[in-house]
């Protein structure tokens, strides 16, 4: 029987942490329901080693996009369900999309739910992908909910490129300082290195800047090894319990960067809420999954939360202002669609909003962060430079 791993809230918010055998994920949800416990982020487990590296999805979101647009477009046409699958296996480009919806073809003709074939196939579809899906199922309007889904996708992928471009810059001006510390260490010092006569004194920074560079040339192999390992070790770390828990109580609160990943975490919450909502799930349901895909397990700490004060009767907003991390201006507004009864157009607006706030940031920090780079950069050049020429200037003078 799979295995999985959950993330769950227990008694006086209680973050608790563990394995299940289950046949799926909704039913690890279940069974901690049963216990007293409020799963927010189930998994497949995998067993995690010192030296693991995450694995990237193989499917990118625009294929996904395309693949929701595509299914509505042929269920609109009339075209039966395993009909349309069959075609989108064959004629998609990706090879495990191919794969996995030859398999849920070959289930839903055997009589399995198209929710239940979705979701044998975690690391392509997720959580918001079947929940959509059962939705449209359970109501009759699959097409309508296919199309949802891609709109969501749409933007979802517009805010993730939003983020990468933001990302790019610092990117590809940290590669090329790195670059050129090397060439200057390996191949410039040395030559410096010559030009400095005997008896000269050399100043302290300049016999650092020999010491670094004679180590690069004779041990460059312990460099290459003691970056690897350095790498590996971070990595390990930030995906053990306590970096991570380290990692989301700051991330937020990075200088500059901060404010992008608390409006991008924002935007992506209350989209993937408005999404479940106009497409038929459940409040109780909806919560419990748009809360993970927030990219914050703090968000869906928050969120699991509000879930259990609807199941008695309570309001969304106060659960969420309670936690800190949403603007009084998104609590204001969720509050307004709770009281009116159009909770869904209410986030759609702040979605809307942040979407916009997010766009309007990476540019301003793409604006902010190039100044700043180059200084850096320019200033670590500079500093180098002046201390290498320095021992030459200092055989001038003694010789004058």
């Amino acid at each position: 029987m799979p295995q999985y791993s959950y993330e769950a809230i227990g008694n006086q918010n209680k973050v608790v942490r563990g394995i299940a055998e289950a046949e799926r994920p909704e039913d690890v949800v279940t069974l901690l329901r049963e216990t007293g416990l409020y799963a927010y982020s189930v998994r497949p487990h995998k067993p995690v080693t010192l030296f693991r590296i995450s694995k990237r999805r193989s499917v990118r979101t625009a294929d996904l996009v395309v693949l929701t647009r595509q299914f509505a477009t042929l269920l609109d046409a009339g075209i039966p369900v395993t009909e349309s699958l069959s075609i989108l296996a064959r004629q998609t480009s990706n090879n495990s999309i191919s794969t996995a919806l030859t398999r849920i073809t070959s289930e839903v003709r055997g009589g399995s739910s198209l929710a239940d074939a979705f979701s044998k196939h975690p690391g392509i579809f997720d959580n918001l992908f079947v929940s959509m899906l059962q939705a449209g199922e359970m109501g009759g309007n699959l097409i309508q909910t296919m199309s949802r889904l891609s709109e969501h996708l749409e933007k979802e992928k517009k805010l993730r490129d939003n983020i990468k471009s933001a990302a790019n810059y610092p990117k590809v001006v940290g590669a090329f300082a790195a670059v050129m510390f090397v060439v200057m260490m390996v191949f410039m010092v040395p030559s410096f290195k010559g030009f400095a006569t005997e008896g000269t004194e050399i100043p302290a920074i300049t016999l650092f800047i020999y010491s670094v560079s004679d180590s690069m040339r004779d041990w460059w192999y312990i460099w290459i090894a003691a970056i690897f390992l350095i790498v590996f070790l971070a990595m390990a770390f930030f995906q053990s319990r306590v970096g991570n828990e380290m990692w989301e109580k700051r991330k937020l609160r990075l200088p500059l960067f901060g404010s992008l990943l608390s409006k991008t975490v924002i935007s992506r919450f209350v989209r993937t809420l408005s999404t479940l909502l106009r497409g038929g799930v459940p409040i109780v349901r909806a919560l419990e999954t748009s809360g993970p895909t927030s990219g914050s397990s703090l968000v869906a700490n928050a969120v699991e939360a509000a879930a259990r004060e609807i199941e008695v009767g309570r309001t969304i907003s106060k659960p969420l202002a309670a936690s800190g991390l949403f603007p009084p201006m998104v609590i204001e507004m969720i509050s307004i669609g709770e009281e009116t009864g159009n909770l869904p157009d209410m986030l759609d607006k702040i979605s809307e909003f942040y979407d916009e706030e997010v766009e309007t940031e990476s540019k301003r920090l793409g604006t902010t962060m190039e100044p700043l780079l180059l200084i850096l950069v320019g200033g670590i050049v500079g500093v180098m430079l002046i201390a290498l020429y320095l021992p030459m200037f200092s055989s001038v003078l003694s010789y004058s």
